[in-house]
Parts: structure tokens; sequence; C-alpha cells
């Protein structure tokens, strides 16, 4: 993922001998014949079925790796326990909030109906980007149809050529993507390193700069030393963007997020991207900072500016989430404490299971072919847990990924950590 600027190669030196020269071959524009076509031998063409055969071959090789994904269709009253998905809060179901997200559609349609900047804007939109400001402590918000287009956004509009951006190598995918699409010179550093930062940001020798981190690793639930890279950030002149996508709700003060509980919510130099789908319980996602980056993404980012807004439907349920966790902070210290329940009780069954500082846990398994056969073992034994598997991981280490919920009972806890035991794969599995 690392971009280096590749010089033109060196001509090869001419040699001492050549070989006589061939009759040269004329050049024929693209279209235009050069004798009659009785003296051409007749072209068959391609059949249209082998088109995408390549795509079969791929296929195979996925297969044998055991890389293999498939979708499964979950059915509304699912009877699993759901260690999978994202809803830290235990809000998706919560009566509040899908009475905001009927409510939303009663008075708003299905559709936002149009990009935002045309007819895609109503005033729940504002409501919502004027709370969660107010909720995280920025001075403004942009509402996107998801957290990959808000990353792609900032990343876009804040970066460009001539701008160096500094990424963890274990960022999400989004960041990744939003750096390749920046066109900027993007220096990938070691995970969770300042050290490196530093050293990246000092031999950039100037100019625009951006540090790209997530504040809680999706992976394993680790936690970005964000306060030293602020301070790495600030001795060099550079902006700071992270992505607090699984520390919003969780994290900090009643859920305030990862910039808040490290003292940086509301700082002129920092900007925030979050989603909407994981502790608000919706979906969407948006960006946070100064009034002037906001602005600046309302004139530039790609991603809003030709985008659908995001549905009614989503807008209700996430500002109905919202409130409902400023009425009732304790939700995300209970979503941390079950995560940590979850790790011990797998660590004390000779697991080896990450400590979060946030709301995920993850669980290494011997193999691909192992962290498949495990998963598909605990859910038909009634426990859902994800699979994450290369190329998602980016240390290339198979594991089981579990989200903790903060309306899990002790009792659900307890029976989840017994049946992950329960069905994990023998040691002896290779590698």
């Amino acid at each position: 993922m690392v971009h280096r600027t590749v010089p033109p190669a060196t001509p090869a030196p001419s040699s001492p001998a050549r070989p006589p020269a061939a009759p040269e071959t004329p050049i024929v524009p693209a279209g235009r014949s050069t004798g009659s076509s009785r003296d051409r031998p007749r072209e068959v063409a391609p059949d249209p079925a082998a088109v995408f055969d390549w795509v079969d071959r791929r296929a195979e090789l996925r297969r044998r790796a055991g890389l293999t994904r498939h979708l499964r269709p979950r059915p509304a009253d699912d009877p699993v326990l759901d260690l999978a998905g994202n809803d830290y809060l235990g809000l998706v179901r919560h009566p509040r909030v899908v009475r905001a997200a009927a409510d939303a559609v009663l008075r708003w349609g299905g559709g936002a109906t149009g990009s935002r900047l045309v007819t895609g804007t109503t005033e729940l939109h504002t409501e919502l980007e004027e709370e969660l400001a107010g909720f995280c402590g920025a001075e403004a918000a942009l509402v996107f149809s998801s957290g990959y287009t808000a990353n792609l956004a900032a990343l876009t509009a804040l970066a460009g050529p001539g701008t160096l951006i500094v990424c963890d190598a274990y960022n999400h995918a989004s960041l990744i993507d939003g750096c390749r699409l920046s066109r900027a010179k993007t220096a990938q550093v070691p995970h969770c390193e300042p050290g490196a930062v530093r050293s990246a940001l000092a031999d950039h020798g100037g100019g625009r700069a951006l540090v790209v981190t997530d504040s809680v690793f999706s992976v394993d639930g680790d936690a970005a030393p964000l306060p030293e890279l602020a301070e790495v950030c600030r001795a060099h002149g550079a902006g700071l963007l992270v992505d607090d996508a699984h520390g919003l709700g969780v994290v900090g003060d009643g859920g305030t997020g990862a910039l808040a509980a490290a003292g940086l919510a509301g700082t002129p130099d920092v900007v925030a991207t979050v989603t909407l789908s994981k502790s608000l319980g919706s979906q969407g996602g948006a960006v946070l900072g100064p009034r002037r980056v906001i602005r600046h993404l309302v004139e530039t980012a790609r991603t809003f500016i030709f985008d659908t807004g995001l549905a009614p439907a989503s807008v209700g349920a996430a500002l109905g989430a919202l409130r409902l966790l400023r009425e009732e902070p304790q939700r995300a210290a209970r979503a941390r404490q079950v995560a940590q329940r979850l790790s011990a009780g797998l660590i004390n069954a000779r697991l080896q299971a990450s400590t979060p500082d946030a709301a995920v846990v993850s669980v290494h398994a011997p193999s691909p072919e192992a962290a498949v056969a495990w998963a598909t073992a605990c859910r038909e034994a009634g426990v859902a847990v994800g699979c994450f598997r290369p190329p998602s991981v980016p240390d290339r280490i198979s594991r089981l990924r579990l989200t903790a919920r903060g309306d899990l009972t002790d009792a659900q806890i307890e029976h989840a950590v017994a049946l992950i035991a329960r069905c994990a794969p023998h040691p002896d599995t290779k590698s």
C-alpha cells in the first residue's frame, strides 16, 4: 500500500555490433486496411461465454486457500445469539429507535430523493448533524450514506498531490482506499508506533501532511495512542484524521468517543469520522471537525456531492439512538464490561483472545479453514461469531471476531464463552 515514486528506467548501453535490421513493418492506424480482405485469414471472434473465464480461475485459487465467502441471509426472528454484528449497545431493535425510524418514514418518505446539495437534505439531517456534533464535542458534522463514503470524502478532500498521508498498517480498508483515491503520497507505518509516524513526517520535509488512524482497530479491538499521535502531528504541523467507528458509543464518558476520551474533541487540527451503523443501530456515517473543514467537504467531497442523501429512516433511527444514549450513558460502560468478560472467559479457557479496549474481542484460529469450521460450529450450536481471514486481516492470522453487546446478560456471556471453547479446533490443527 506504500506509494513510492518510481524513477524512469535507465536506457541500456548500445551494443558495439548490431545484427542486420529486419525489414521494417509499416505501422497502420487502427481501423485502416493494408490490403485486400481476400489476402488475410478470416479472424474468428472470441466466444462471449469465455470473457469471464478468468473469474472461475480466481475462484478456484480462493477455494484452495480456504478463502471462499458466502452470503448467509438471516431471518427476522433468528434465534442465534449474535456476537458477530456491530450492534454494540443493543439498540437496533430498541422500541424507541424503531419508532424514530418509522416516524421519519411516515413524515419524509422512503428515500432522500436526491443528493444532499439538491433535494437530499431534510430538516431531520440537519438535526442529526447538530446533535451529533454537540454530543462528540465538535464544531460541526456532515452526514453521509455510509461510514465508507465518509472516510473517502475526508481523505480525498483533505489530501491530494503534494500531500503526505501517514497511514497505520492496520487501518480499515475504507481508509486505505481513501489514501489511494486521494493521489497523495502515502507512507504506511507499523501499527500503533508514534515514533514511526514522527520519522515519516520528518522525512517529508515540510508541506501538507495528514496522519490517519482508526481510534479502535476493527480486528483485535486495540486502541490507537491518540494523545501521542496528536503530539507528533503538532510538532510537524500535520493534521490528524481519526476513524472513530468503533469508539463512538463505547469509548469515553457516556460513549462520547475516543477523541473526547483523549481530550482532542473540538481541537482545530483534528477531524473524526464515525459510522451510524454500530453503536447507534442505524446506517450511514459522518465527518466531524472544525466548521471550515466541514464546509470544505460540502463543496469538494465527491462522495458527498454525487451521492444520494441518507434515507430518512436511517437518519431518524440514528437520531433516536443518540438521544437514548444521552439519557442512558451507562450503556457505554456496560458494552466495555461485556467485552472484558468475554475476553477473560476465553483466556481462562486457554484460548488466545485479545484484551479489548472497546467492544471488539478476537480469538486466534490455527488456519483459515479452521476459522471457518469453528465459526460454523458455533453458529450451529446457537452463537453467531465473526470469521476474519486474509486478506481481511493485516497480519494474515485468521480469527474469530466477537462483538460485545451492552444488552447481554451475565448468563448469555457465560453461555457464549462455554460454547465457543467447546467448539474450538483441536490444537494440533495445522496453520
